[in-house]
């Protein structure tokens, strides 16, 4: 009997070991392929103007009829206001517009495919570190999330978005895997048009990717310091080349920068962007984001479990706490460079900083902005999950872990279903039913 901390098939061999062919089973690419189909129905099946964002909706209009109002982000093409947002959202929308000519499949297509890259980039990444079968649930749980689901037929930046940020994460992983510098490259220009595109928000992650490139990476200290100082250029430049470029242009000839209360980008950077979503007083705000955080409930620890949350993107929130932690147990022996604690701990993190950002933020708090969430869940419920699976299957001290997720992750789901009281009342019988089915299952398999 193998033991449950016992490295995964993944994990580096001895030198003195024969090499290991890993074959793809059969079933994976269809798998992956079915999933993105059915994503692709459920974004784009029956998309309506009506549903859109007006407010971003208008720019990607004037842009199309203004070059200086795409560059802007311009809310009219005579340049008199932006948006309140960096524009590179509205830059990828408004060329499809031109190309394809305004309307609302139009403006939607790079939306749609951006939300579908996610996932692939995401099935990607887990299946290098967990194969084949945890990457398939990781791709199917980000799919259906329902905040995801919702956002990605939405013309807001938030989808695009999650995709820059998913591809920095997994290109800092792999960077982190082979000690390469073009990955941390291709890392740090992600991260910095995920900045141009919803600008602080898309460094919420920014921190434990850091964090796991130093520690597991193998190059030694000399070259990362240096691959990272690179790594720094890019991620400045990527950033910043926006703002800097709206400062040379005098005030007379650009339009207002809309949510900032002096009417440049650096301000919005800092202000309503930056720390007045956090603190609150978030200076002058825009059709797409003004009120305050009255739209996600209070603001404490408890937010994305209550009322207005809990049932967008809560729902394995459990079970992904769980298989992190299990998982990070696991792992505990490994080597400094083990792959599998480096993504449970990048992945982890991601949840983390993105729960307590949005949990406790004092500003303009939209329930769309938890999509960003998503990823992180998803990863640990295939990744964490398979390693439980696993443990369940080898180790009599793990037998119980796998089973207790299910039941909380159950229970959860239950509270939740009973609270939309009227809306398909059979919900939470059918789901309390399958989930002892489950776990009944896992312990038949245990005992075999």
């Amino acid at each position: 009997m193998t033991s449950a901390t016992e490295p995964l098939p993944h994990a580096p061999a001895p030198p003195s070991a024969a090499p290991t062919v890993h074959r793809t089973p059969r079933w994976s690419l269809p798998a992956l392929l079915a999933i993105l189909a059915l994503a692709a129905v459920l974004y784009a099946v029956n998309l309506s103007s009506d549903g859109l964002n007006s407010f971003y909706s208008a720019a990607v209009y004037s842009g199309t009829q203004s070059w200086k109002a795409w560059f802007f982000g311009s809310l009219d093409a005579g340049n008199f206001l932006t948006v309140d947002k960096p524009p590179f959202a509205l830059m990828v929308m408004g060329l499809s517009c031109r190309v394809l000519g305004f309307g609302t499949w139009q403006m939607m297509l790079p939306q749609i495919g951006a939300a579908l890259g996610t996932i692939w980039i995401l099935h990607s990444c887990v299946k290098r570190v967990w194969g084949h079968a945890a990457a398939t649930v990781a791709a199917l749980v980000l799919a259906l999330t329902p905040i995801t689901v919702a956002i990605n037929r939405d013309n807001n930046p938030d989808t695009l978005l999650v995709l820059l940020m998913v591809g920095g994460a997994a290109l800092a992983l792999r960077a982190t895997r082979d000690g390469s510098l073009l990955p941390l490259l291709g890392s740090a220009l992600c991260f910095g048009l995920a900045f141009n595109t919803k600008m602080l928000q898309g460094y919420i992650a920014l921190p434990v990717v850091l964090a796991v490139y130093l520690y597991a990476s193998r190059p030694g200290w000399a070259r990362k310091v240096r691959d990272l100082a690179l790594a720094a250029v890019v991620l400045v430049v990527s950033s910043f080349w926006w703002a800097t470029a709206v400062s040379l242009v005098p005030a007379d000839d650009r339009p207002y920068i809309g949510g900032s209360t002096d009417g440049s980008a650096w301000d919005l950077i800092m202000g309503y962007n930056g720390l007045g979503r956090v603190l609150g007083g978030e200076g002058n705000g825009g059709g797409g984001g003004g009120g305050g955080g009255g739209f996600s409930g209070s603001a404490g620890l408890g937010r994305l479990f209550n009322d207005t949350l809990g049932g967008q993107i809560s729902w394995l929130i459990p079970f992904a706490a769980i298989a992190l932690v299990g998982g990070l147990v696991l792992r505990g022996r490994a080597p400094r460079t083990d792959l599998t604690r480096a993504a449970l701990v990048l992945w982890g993190g991601w949840l983390l900083l993105h729960y307590v950002t949005f949990a406790t933020a004092e500003g303009t708090m939209h329930p769309y902005y938890t999509t960003a969430v998503a990823p992180g869940v998803a990863a640990l419920c295939g990744g964490g999950g398979a390693m439980l699976l696993r443990a369940l299957r080898t180790d009599r001290r793990w037998a119980w872990v796998l089973p207790a997720a299910l039941g909380v992750t159950g229970i959860w789901a239950v509270v939740l279903l009973r609270r939309a009281s009227g809306w398909n009342s059979w919900l939470w019988p059918a789901v309390a039913v399958v989930m002892v089915l489950a776990i009944v299952g896992l312990l038949v398999l245990r005992t075999a």
